[in-house]
């Protein structure tokens, strides 16, 4: 896969199948716009090129782009966008004067002039152009004049749910787990760099890695005990762990803290950094009457994630 971050140094496209959207977590409604689009490609015998935004147009427009998470940041989405096999991905600049130029001129200048497209594949609420006035009517209005075809994507429900970014950062927000590995279709991941903490869940027989999130926009889940799967840059194997969100309430309560503990694995790994997949929630985080009972409960946390993780 391509990557394109500049509009004036674009190639020209063979038979151009494009779509456009943000893409945040290339979820199963994605892939569903993806899998149309390469099979478009392969019978007109053309390129596909998805066409993405940085930063986030929530993060430019949104009443709540100050406190609005992702679910995957621009890295990880190439990751995942390249796995499913797309000839180009296109990022373009999103500013406040690209949001407020008029649908047609969208249709226009930014789709034709710089992609002329053969075929647009959209999914059914894709909005475009100033006060998000284009859509798939204006699209298809516009095809015979701009020389191109349009076809829609239906919305891809899943247990009565549409999916959507949205729904999945909420449950992620949650600790709904299960709801989001089913609509993200894989486990929800996150990086952290290991850092090094008080060192207190060693005295109890429970060491863990402190992992500081380096992606500020990157959406951490909720407060609890989980089951995770986690990758390290130094080491080459999956390795199988619990982690504890949240502020520790039976040892001080004062900040929120991402903490890791590997099974069978004691190697140092300060300055590391480990990919995290959660797998399963297990419990709420919650205070304790002193170390004793908290040992008890990690032993508890152990058995449940190992019986989750085979």
């Amino acid at each position: 896969m391509q990557v394109h971050r500049q509009l004036s140094q674009l190639p020209v496209f063979n038979k151009a199948v494009i779509t456009i959207g943000s893409f945040d977590g290339v979820h199963t409604g994605h892939q569903q716009i993806i899998k149309q689009l390469k099979e478009e490609a392969a019978n007109v015998g053309g390129e596909t090129i998805i066409i993405t935004f940085y930063p986030h147009p929530r993060k430019v427009i949104g009443s709540s782009k100050n406190d609005f998470n992702l679910l995957t940041t621009m890295d990880e989405k190439i990751e995942l966008l390249n796995k499913e096999g797309i000839d180009h991905l296109v990022i373009v600049p999103f500013t406040r004067d690209f949001s407020d130029q008029p649908a047609v001129s969208y249709i226009k200048d930014f789709l034709g002039s710089n992609f002329h497209p053969h075929t647009i594949i959209i999914g059914y609420d894709h909005r475009f152009g100033k006060n998000r006035e284009g859509d798939f009517s204006l699209l298809e209005k516009y095809k015979t004049e701009f020389g191109y075809e349009v076809k829609e994507i239906p919305e891809h429900v899943l247990n009565e749910v549409i999916v959507s970014s949205s729904k999945i950062r909420e449950a992620i927000l949650a600790g709904d787990v299960s709801t989001a590995t089913d609509m993200l279709g894989y486990d929800y991941f996150f990086e952290g760099l290991v850092v090094h903490g008080d060192k207190r869940g060693r005295t109890i027989g429970f060491p863990t890695a402190n992992l500081r999130m380096e992606d500020k926009e990157k959406l951490i889940p909720g407060n609890g005990v989980y089951a995770v799967t986690c990758q390290l840059s130094t080491v080459n194997r999956q390795l199988k762990g619990m982690m504890n969100i949240g502020v520790r309430p039976t040892v001080d309560g004062l900040r929120r803290m991402i903490e890791v503990n590997l099974f069978d694995f004691d190697e140092d790994i300060y300055g590391t950094l480990m990919k995290v997949q959660i797998v399963k929630r297990l419990r709420d985080e919650k205070k304790f009457s002193g170390l004793d009972e908290l040992k008890q409960q990690l032993q508890n946390d152990q058995q449940a994630a190992m019986q989750a993780l085979q």
